[in-house]
């Protein structure tokens, strides 16, 4: 009877050993997991992860958050522009570039409109009156890496909406609105309409 309640015994140690086992490897698993799903969403994300890092001090809820924002926008059916829609903004942004050094204000103003009209024609949603933050996150998705850009041209914008500004905040602006034109057009910023503009060497 002994004999039998020593060998109880090994096997529920043994059970035990292996639940214990089995609950480690599972747990080494699903850190890893996270770990290289965070991985992949700095990765894509960049300076905005980094952001909402520091915002929310969670890595498991910016990981949401970023999955929501990719979730919505592959509902909207983002698309890129046709050439003759790229010639024609393209063509509009270097008119806006050159009327910078006689009329800057005017200019801020007609990036800020133009940005707009590119974002709207390649299907995101732009009202007026929309939030901007949900603007930055739409764009976040696809270009993480000039929505800094978006928000500086933004509260430049905001914070002086008649742009009677003086000429280095203008210049900054406009030198913002630059960078996310040409992503939004599809081009690298050295090879974009937008490479000569006469406010970065203001």
């Amino acid at each position: 009877m002994a004999s039998m309640s020593s060998n109880q015994l090994i096997w529920i140690l043994i059970a035990l050993f292996v639940v214990v086992a089995i609950a480690i490897a599972a747990a080494s698993v699903w850190r890893n997991g996270r770990a290289k799903r965070e991985r992949a969403l700095r990765e894509r994300f960049g300076p905005e992860y980094d952001r909402l890092l520091q915002e929310h001090g969670d890595a498991g809820r910016v990981a949401q958050e970023l999955e929501s924002r990719a979730q919505r926008v592959r509902k909207l059916h983002i698309k890129e522009l046709p050439e003759a829609e790229r010639r024609r903004f393209a063509q509009a942004w270097q008119r806006t570039q050159e009327r910078f050094v006689d009329t800057p204000s005017e200019a801020v103003g007609s990036a800020h409109q133009l940005v707009q009209e590119v974002m709207r024609t390649r299907g995101y949603p732009i009202e007026d009156s929309g939030d901007i933050e949900q603007r930055v996150a739409d764009l976040s998705v696809d270009h993480a890496s000039v929505v800094q850009h978006y928000r500086a041209a933004h509260a430049l914008h905001s914070a002086n909406p008649r742009n009677d500004g003086d000429t280095e905040q203008l210049r900054q602006a406009i030198v913002h609105y630059r960078a996310l034109f040409a992503e939004l057009l599809g081009e690298n910023e050295d090879k974009a309409p937008s490479s000569r503009l006469a406010a970065a060497d203001a």
